[in-house]
């Protein structure tokens, strides 16, 4: 039986940039940052006073019920994918061919810790009942399967900050293998708190610019003293290209093929050599149909981690050869900082909005480009796209060395 096509139908997002697609989008090719100083009481005593907090919060823009039993991950992912669904013109499709998969790299820590909180101080009678279901991982994805009673499997993949794309490439062989004809997908993310914060800047992972929030999250700046924390997430609705066109819908881009691999190398650090990464981007080539000519704009994971930004550039380098030269590389985590589980989920809203609009996203508060950085980053303002066929790549990589590259193609 021949592979099925895939096609993006829908796209939703709640960012430190905008509450939905278009104005995340729109703040974006602003070149507009999303990290802020925090207001809690408790960023106070962190050696970090900043993250990138969604914009708009889950209590504008859901009831009070939802807010009291889901955790602030489920109200992203119902966000983003209520919007998703909308702007795919609320399909008609059987629920046995229905699915969802949306990821999370962490889970429910928040409402996690939150509840601890509470057993500790006011003992374990005052636990909310709605505990286990807001810190389960595959809480985001179980409670979108519910609002739209999706009957062909409700999956949550977790490999840390590759979740979000990991999530879509699981979508896309859902659909591309027969068992279903649209899958929500995406990823999503709620971690700025006290214990991941501290955990992180234990770790030397995270930014001190605590004087210059806005200017922390700096990808190939030479200057880059590590990632800024964001939340959030985003939404595709994967659809067989066949059933998207007997409806009408709107058809943004298709995704065409993927790769997953994995590095045996160190369980935070990246392989120095890139050699996973190498390989991702040609096993996600081929399993596209696509050559290294194709490929015109990329969508980086580069955090702003001094090792991890060089290791990546050089694998693409590597990966594309001199076809790298015509290569948009954008940055996005320069603006959202950066969503962990959600990252690679957001980044390919990103993706299809570029190949749509024929517009690559800027990098920005790159003021010294590092010199072992030869890939064509896409600086401070936006770039046109060429116009015809043309195709884009996501990357995205997790603790525990996970390697994912998604591709994807104008039609």
């Amino acid at each position: 039986m021949a592979q099925k096509r895939v096609v993006v139908t829908g796209l939703g997002a709640t960012t430190p940039l905008g509450g939905d697609v278009a104005s995340s989008w729109s703040a974006l090719i602003a070149g507009k940052s999303g990290a802020r100083t925090l207001s809690q009481d408790w960023a106070k005593e962190l050696p970090v006073h900043f993250a990138a907090e969604v914009v708009v919060e889950p209590s504008e823009v859901m009831k009070p019920v939802e807010l009291r039993r889901l955790d602030r991950s489920e109200q992203f992912a119902l966000i983003a994918s209520r919007e998703a669904w909308a702007d795919a013109g609320n399909p008609d499709v059987e629920l046995e061919r229905l699915g969802v998969v949306i990821a999370s790299g962490i889970g429910g820590v928040t409402s996690l810790l939150e509840q601890y909180r509470t057993l500790m101080e006011k003992g374990p009678r005052f636990v909310s009942p709605h505990t286990v279901p807001m810190i389960m991982p595959n809480g985001p994805a179980a409670n979108v399967g519910l609002e739209f009673k999706a009957k062909a499997g409700v999956h949550t993949p977790v490999s840390a900050c590759a979740s979000g794309a990991e999530a879509i490439g699981y979508a896309f062989e859902m659909i591309r293998n027969g068992r279903a004809d649209i899958v929500i997908s995406g990823g999503v993310e709620a971690s700025v708190d006290a214990l991941p914060m501290s955990g992180f800047a234990a770790m030397k992972a995270l930014s001190t610019r605590n004087d210059a929030p806005e200017k922390a999250s700096r990808p190939y700046d030479a200057d880059r003293d590590g990632f800024v924390l964001g939340e959030g997430g985003g939404v595709l609705i994967l659809e067989e290209y066949e059933h998207a066109k007997a409806r009408g819908a709107k058809i943004y881009c298709e995704i065409a093929g993927q790769g997953l691999t994995s590095d045996g190398y160190h369980i935070a650090a990246p392989d120095p050599e890139g050699t996973g990464v190498i390989r991702a981007m040609n096993m996600a080539l081929k399993d596209a149909g696509l050559s290294t000519k194709d490929i015109f704009h990329l969508n980086a994971h580069a955090t702003s981690t001094p090792a991890g930004d060089v290791a990546e550039a050089n694998a693409l380098r590597a990966a594309l050869g001199s076809e790298a030269d015509h290569v948009a590389v954008s940055a996005t985590k320069s603006m959202t900082g950066h969503l962990l589980g959600g990252a690679g989920a957001i980044e390919s809203v990103f993706i299809v909005k570029a190949l749509a609009d024929r517009l690559a996203p800027p990098t920005i508060n790159i003021e010294n480009l590092d010199p072992a950085v030869t890939v064509d980053v896409v600086r401070d303002k936006a770039r046109k796209l060429p116009d015809g066929d043309i195709a884009a790549l996501n990357d995205s990589f997790g603790f525990g060395g996970h390697d994912v590259v998604l591709a994807f193609k104008t039609l």
